[in-house]
C-alpha cells in the first residue's frame, strides 16, 4: 500500500501525505500563528526600540549628574593629612614621620604684596615734626598704649627722612615705633581674620564655592602643595608684635637705614632678581644681592609675615609656634626668636640681640594691644 510504503522511507513526504488524507476524507487545517517572529519582526523591533528610548530617558539625568559629581569632586579641595590636622586640632603629637609644613610653590606667594604697586596711595612723605604733631593732636602715645592696650590706626606709607637726626635715641625708638605699630598690628589681625574663617570651613561639612575658592587663594599666598590643610593651619598664623618690631628695629637700625628710607625696607629682605637697593660696597651685580624694594611701609610688613610664614629656612619657627597653639598658650616672642638664626649670617648671635632689643625696650608690652577697630569685622577681634 501507498500508506505504508510512504512510511518506509526514510524521509516523509509532508504534500504526498496530505494529499492521502485529503483522498480518504480527512480535512487539513493549517495551524495559524499568530506570534510568527518573521512575521511580526517590525512589531517586535518598534517594542524593542521604544523601550530602549524609554530607558535612555529615565537614565540620562542620572549619568549628568555623575559626570557632573565627578568635575566637582575635582575642584573640591582635597585634605591629604586629614589625620594629621585632626591631631592638630585636638592638641595631639604629631608622628616624625607624618610630614606638614613640607615643601613650597613660590608661584603666588607674593602676588598681593606686589599688587601694592598697582594700588594708588597716599605716599606723601610728612616730616619727623609733622608726625609728632600728627600723633600729639590725636593722643597716640606709647604710655596709653601700654596702659589702655588699644592703638590708634594711623597709617604711615613712609619714614620720615629725619630719622637719623634725631638726637634722642629714646625719641627716635618711640617715634618708629608708633610709626610701625598699627602696620604690624593690622596684618596680623587680617591673618586672625584669615585664620578664623578658615576654622569655620572646616567645621562645616559641606562649603560653598565661594569658600572653595577662598581656600584655594590662600593655598596659593602660603605656596601650600597639594592642598595640605594641615600645612595651611600651620602657616596661617600670627607673628609677636614684639618679634616683628624688634627686627625692624635690628634691620633698620630703628628707621634711619637707606634701606629703610629709600625702599620702605624694614625687614632686611635679599632678592637676586627685580627691582631692589644694592648694599654700599658690593660691585658685581651678578654674583650679589639686593634688599628687596616696596613701594609702601605696609608691603614690607606684609613681605615679613609672609616670609616667616613660608619659607623653610623658618619652618622650626612655625612647628614652635604651632606647639604653643596647641597648648592654648600666649605666643612667646623670646622664646620664638630662637628659632630665627637663620634669619641672618650672624646665626644664633642674632637672635641674642633680637631677644635684648625686646627685652631692654620693653617690646612684650605691645603683644597683646588692639588696633582701633575700624569695622565690625575688627571689632569682633578685640
Amino acid at each position: 500500500m501507498p500508506f505504508i510504503k510512504i512510511f518506509n522511507k526514510k524521509k516523509i513526504n509532508l504534500s504526498i501525505l496530505k494529499k492521502i488524507l485529503l483522498e480518504k476524507g480527512f480535512t487539513v487545517k493549517k495551524k495559524r500563528v499568530f506570534f510568527n517572529f518573521y512575521n511580526l519582526k517590525s512589531l517586535y523591533y518598534t517594542g524593542f526600540s521604544s523601550i530602549f528610548i524609554i530607558l535612555f530617558s529615565f537614565f540620562l539625568p542620572f549619568s549628568l549628574n555623575i559626570k557632573k559629581d565627578i568635575v566637582v569632586a575635582k575642584t573640591t579641595i582635597e585634605n591629604n593629612s586629614k589625620q594629621n590636622f585632626q591631631k592638630v586640632l585636638e592638641g595631639k603629637p604629631i608622628k616624625k614621620n607624618e610630614k606638614i609644613d613640607d615643601g613650597l610653590d613660590i608661584k603666588n606667594l607674593f602676588q598681593d604684596i606686589f599688587s601694592f604697586d598697582q594700588v594708588p596711595t597716599d605716599t606723601v612723605r610728612l616730616s619727623a615734626s609733622t608726625i609728632k604733631q600728627l600723633f600729639k593732636e590725636t593722643n597716640y602715645n606709647l604710655d596709653e598704649v601700654r596702659k589702655k592696650g588699644i592703638v590708634k590706626p594711623i597709617r604711615l606709607s613712609l619714614l620720615p627722612n629725619e630719622m637719623k637726626k634725631i638726637e634722642s635715641t629714646k625719641k627716635k625708638k618711640n617715634l618708629f615705633i608708633q610709626i610701625v605699630l598699627p602696620l604690624i598690628i593690622e596684618e596680623n589681625d587680617k591673618i586672625r581674620l584669615d585664620r578664623k574663617k578658615l576654622f569655620v570651613i572646616l567645621n562645616r561639612s559641606n562649603n560653598t564655592n565661594a569658600e572653595k575658592k577662598w581656600l584655594n587663594l590662600k593655598f596659593k599666598q602660603y605656596g601650600v602643595l597639594k592642598k595640605d590643610l594641615s600645612t595651611l593651619k600651620v602657616r596661617m598664623d600670627e607673628v609677636p608684635i614684639s618679634l616683628a618690631i624688634a627686627q625692624a628695629a635690628k634691620e633698620t637700625g630703628w628707621g634711619t637705614s637707606r634701606f629703610a628710607i629709600e625702599g620702605n625696607a624694614l625687614f632686611g629682605q635679599w632678592t637676586w632678581s627685580g627691582e631692589g637697593i644694592k648694599p654700599a660696597g658690593i660691585d658685581n651685580e651678578n654674583a650679589s644681592h639686593k634688599v628687596m624694594k616696596f613701594k609702601v611701609l605696609k608691603a614690607s610688613v606684609r613681605a615679613y609675615q609672609r616670609n616667616l610664614n613660608t619659607h623653610g629656612s623658618y619652618r622650626k619657627f612655625r612647628s614652635a609656634r604651632a606647639e604653643m597653639r596647641d597648648n592654648n598658650e600666649e605666643l612667646d616672642s623670646l622664646i620664638l626668636a630662637d628659632y630665627l638664626d637663620k634669619y641672618a649670617a650672624t646665626g644664633k648671635e642674632y637672635t641674642v640681640i633680637i631677644k635684648k632689643i625686646i627685652q631692654q625696650n620693653a617690646l612684650k608690652d605691645f603683644d597683646k594691644v588692639k588696633l582701633l577697630p575700624s569695622s565690625i569685622q575688627l571689632k569682633n577681634l578685640i
